[in-house]
């Protein structure tokens, strides 16, 4: 295919002025709140605040899956969506390291730190993995989403990551596990950067730009549409998280609770409304490999970096002021217990989309377990168990699953 030649499927899709508004009006969302932030946006209402920072951010995720749709013509498939999830939980990180640094000085910010985290990480497969299944088999009209195999290569890693995230509560979230998580992260990364390439027709607003643009004005356009997103994205999310927790407050929501679903809500809107605008588009795979991607940066780059930063900032804080050195966080019996429930959901949810079927049904089974944990918070023993047993159980009497699951395991010492 010529460079400049549409790609198979744009057809007229690709010169359909109703792309072009689409996307206009895409660039132009973050545009209010743009100007808001350089007015002094931190001074305004925060239900205003909110409302603006949040547009900003639905046109961004709107440019960044048009954009990672452009660069599967040029990279493998799982790097553009390991971009896709570290541009999209750029938020997940400013928010929840910044909880770690205050830690250093306040140690009462160190339950928040966790809470963000296992809150994230929880609301991504509770919410996030399901809402994309069940939209995806409304569109398809199906009962099920058939997950593309080379995501098998998210999943083995999520795997490891997951197997490793049960040994943390024994010993605190120091610096030997964040050097063990970000070995896990980095193997990755290698991998993923020479990966499966799919050769996708494009649709909408990136089918617009592909019919128009030779292969160096297709690549110029996908990075300022990365960096425009990427800054709309940073510019907009704590104080989107920050006014969706004010609004809250005025409504007399608990702090702990803010901390751990409403700000970790917030910030993780760029990711999931990235991946449903895929699962809309009828490319349902691609949007839930996207989240298991986020699954596998946030629970090893962005775990791996809060003792990190927390040992910086008490090097700094702390220890010039002549205080004994700490090497990472204390965990109280509150955040072991968060901690060891986020890794059992983790395990649970492989267990359900090993064998690259993913039902209506499952993803219901994930949003009902969720959903009855916010309900009745102070039974996370009783979750970690149950999530941990129907994994057994599973496995036990699903001899396809077994196999796919222990699939798994071999192939995470292939080079």
């Amino acid at each position: 295919m010529s460079a400049a030649a549409p790609a198979p499927g744009n057809g007229r899709a690709a010169d359909s002025p109703r792309h072009l508004a689409l996307l206009a009006l895409s660039v132009l969302l973050p545009v209010p709140w743009l100007l808001l932030w350089l007015s002094g946006g931190d001074e305004l209402d925060p239900l205003l605040v909110a409302l603006c920072s949040g547009f900003s951010i639905l046109g961004a995720a709107f440019l960044l899956s048009w954009g990672v749709e452009l660069a599967e013509r040029d990279i493998p498939q799982s790097l553009a969506l390991m971009i896709l999830a570290l541009v999209a939980v750029l938020p997940e990180y400013a928010v929840d390291i910044s909880y770690a640094v205050i830690a250093a000085r306040n140690p009462e910010y160190a339950q928040y730190t966790i809470a963000n985290m296992t809150g994230a990480n929880r609301l991504l497969i509770g919410l996030g993995w399901a809402a994309v299944v069940l939209l995806a088999c409304r569109r398809a009209g199906g009962r099920e989403l058939a997950i593309a195999r080379h995501h098998q290569l998210e999943m083995r890693f999520l795997l490891l990551a997951t197997f490793y995230s049960f040994l943390i509560p024994l010993g605190g979230l120091g610096l030997v596990d964040a050097a063990v998580l970000l070995l896990i992260f980095f193997g990755y990364a290698k991998q993923a950067a020479r990966g499966h390439r799919e050769e996708a027709p494009l649709v909408g607003p990136a089918a617009w730009i592909d019919a128009r643009t030779s292969t160096r004005g297709r690549r110029l356009s996908i990075l300022v549409i990365l960096l425009y997103a990427t800054g709309a994205i940073l510019l907009a999310a704590e104080p989107f998280a920050h006014g969706l927790v004010e609004v809250g407050k005025d409504y007399g929501v608990d702090e702990f609770i803010l901390v751990q679903w409403v700000a970790p809500l917030a910030s993780e809107s760029p990711e999931f409304l990235v991946a449903l605008l895929f699962a809309w588009r009828l490319r349902g795979s691609v949007g839930i490999g996207a989240l298991i991607s986020s699954k596998v940066n946030q629970w090893t780059l962005l775990v791996g970096a809060l003792p990190i930063a927390y040992c910086i900032a008490f090097w700094l804080l702390q220890v010039k002021n002549g205080a004994p050195m700490r090497w990472g966080l204390e965990l109280e019996p509150r955040q072991v217990w968060e901690l060891w429930l986020t890794s059992a959901q983790s395990l649970f949810a492989l267990v359900v989309i090993c064998d690259f079927r993913f039902a209506r049904w499952e993803a219901l089974a994930l949003a009902l377990l969720f959903a009855t944990q916010l309900v009745f918070p102070e039974v996370r023993h009783t979750f970690t168990m149950l999530y941990l047993l129907l994994s057994f159980l599973v496995l036990a009497f699903s001899p396809e699953r077994r196999r796919a699951f222990l699939d798994l395991l071999p192939r995470l010492r292939r080079p």
